[in-house]
């Protein structure tokens, strides 16, 4: 019965997908029509709110690369809630996640569509339908929660949907918008596509429908209460205890495992003394169990990515050739090893283009870490580099949020919000293009070995700043929602 019922709700989204823009108008109407009588039969099969310590996390996407979606996780399980965990296989959550008995992952299958036949706005229609069935299948399969916390984006099908079973189920809806989904689409689209119109009504109709919404920034909060008037409270993201300094100890050790795979991490020197074990940035004194840096070790130059459109890493390959020639032309500096970890849809090009440079100064791989080891390499790492430029403008980088909480200084890609998280000349550096980037590289890994140089500035703002941890921002932030939502 509340399958059925669901189904009657999101029928016209999901006809409205498949049939296209033009019949907007008189589906809306229909919509509206069915979900006001829908909504007096559901009252009579809600779930009377439900155990009132039990949330649903949704993510339409790949959970172990949702690490604000696997944090609010934990600060539930952590404040006494029983968390079932929503979304798709891929990357492995941190073990801490795996491990803990409050919180039970259920994967998600995607819907992949291989048809070859009608337009691709029918297609997608149709994977947009199947994934409403399957959505409302699992959630209302699941033991009723008092709360659904949806990650958005990707939120269609997913809103309408969770909208729907919480209705249903007497659960109070929570969005957590990181980003606006449409916009992302216009990147593949543009902006007038009829798939990018649709999705845009749609996140900003449903949208309407949540009980609480979070976001990421202040920029955010206000465009959804000016332009989608929408309420919502402000959660910035920030760093989890797992993101802090590598003492030397644990960077030899990671060094060690990537030298296995990566050259540019292995011993520099062919003869190594039998009493030290060297990497090509550290070496441990058997003698003594020490470890110490490497005098004139290179500088290590860190970057994560998902490796999407909204990531122009040609930016960073410029600035690298021009770093390179700054060493050529005499200018004293360190050699650099680039590390670029992340998987994603342009990975494969970007390597191609990597793989045609022929650098003797500067050297760069692409890796992918699990979930333990990705936090070790950002406290070992001396300057960190954002290419995320928003495609709203108004969310911010998760990466710098991680690199921040390892006292790692970055070098950051301008757009219109990123201000609420670097701040030029004191964390950081912001740059509007290559050559600006390659200057800030040039300046930063001047005169390396000496702490007082302007990169010894920044770690050491980084450490006075006393940024606030996750677990405490939740607390004062999320609880309270929780609290008043009762």
């Amino acid at each position: 019965m509340a399958g059925l019922w669901a189904l009657v709700l999101l029928l016209p989204l999901a006809v409205l997908s498949a049939a296209g823009w033009g019949c907007l108008p008189a589906l809306c109407g229909a919509g509206a029509v069915l979900s006001a009588g829908a909504c007096v039969l559901l009252a009579r099969c809600r779930a009377g709110g439900g155990p009132c310590r039990r949330v649903c996390v949704l993510v339409l996407g790949d959970l172990g690369r949702s690490p604000r979606m696997l944090n609010h996780a934990m600060s539930l399980s952590r404040n006494g809630f029983t968390v079932t965990l929503l979304g798709y296989p891929g990357a492995k959550p941190h073990r801490d996640v795996l491990s803990n008995d409050k919180i039970n992952i259920v994967y998600i299958t995607e819907v992949l569509t291989t048809m070859k036949f009608g337009s691709k706005i029918f297609q997608y229609g149709l994977k947009v339908f199947v994934q409403t069935l399957q959505i409302c299948y699992i959630l209302l399969k699941i033991d009723a929660p008092s709360y659904m916390l949806l990650q958005n984006p990707p939120g269609l099908p997913a809103i309408a949907a969770v909208w729907a079973v919480c209705l249903l189920r007497g659960s109070k809806f929570i969005i957590d918008w990181h980003n606006y989904g449409y916009t992302i689409m216009s990147l593949t689209h543009g902006d007038h596509h009829p798939i990018v119109l649709i999705a845009k009504w749609y996140e900003r109709f449903f949208g309407k429908l949540s009980d609480s919404n979070l976001c990421v920034t202040e920029a955010m909060k206000e465009d959804l209460r000016v332009n989608w008037n929408i309420k919502a409270i402000t959660l910035y993201d920030c760093p989890s205890p797992i993101f802090r300094e590598t003492p030397l100890e644990l960077q030899h050790k990671l060094f060690k495992k990537l030298a296995k795979d990566f050259d540019a991490f292995k011993a520099r020197s062919e003869s190594v003394p039998s009493n030290l074990e060297q990497t090509a940035f550290t070496e441990l004194h058997a003698g003594t169990g020490t470890v110490t840096h490497i005098q004139g070790r290179p500088a290590i130059l860190l970057s994560s990515t998902s490796w999407t459109e909204d990531e122009d890493f040609s930016i960073l390959l410029k600035a690298l050739e021009e770093y390179e020639g700054f060493i050529n032309s005499g200018i004293t500096l360190p050699p650099l090893v680039c590390a670029i970890t992340g998987k994603g849809p342009l990975q494969a090009f970007y390597n191609n283009l990597i793989e045609k440079l022929h650098f003797k100064h500067v050297h760069i791989c692409t890796l992918w870490l699990e979930a333990e080891d990705y936090p070790v390499l950002l406290g070992s790492g001396d300057l960190g580099v954002c290419l995320h430029k928003s495609t709203s403008g108004l969310d911010l980088p998760m990466k710098v949020v991680d690199m921040f909480g390892c006292r790692l200084p970055v070098c950051a890609i301008d757009f219109p919000c990123l201000h609420e998280l670097v701040k030029h000349e004191e964390n950081g550096l912001i740059f509007k293009n290559s050559h600006e980037l390659a200057v800030q590289l040039k300046f930063l890994f001047t005169d390396f070995q000496n702490e007082k140089n302007k990169l010894g500035i920044f770690k050491r703002n980084l450490k006075k700043s006393k940024m606030v941890q996750w677990d405490e921002n939740w607390d004062e932030t999320v609880l309270p929602l929780l609290a008043a939502s009762n």
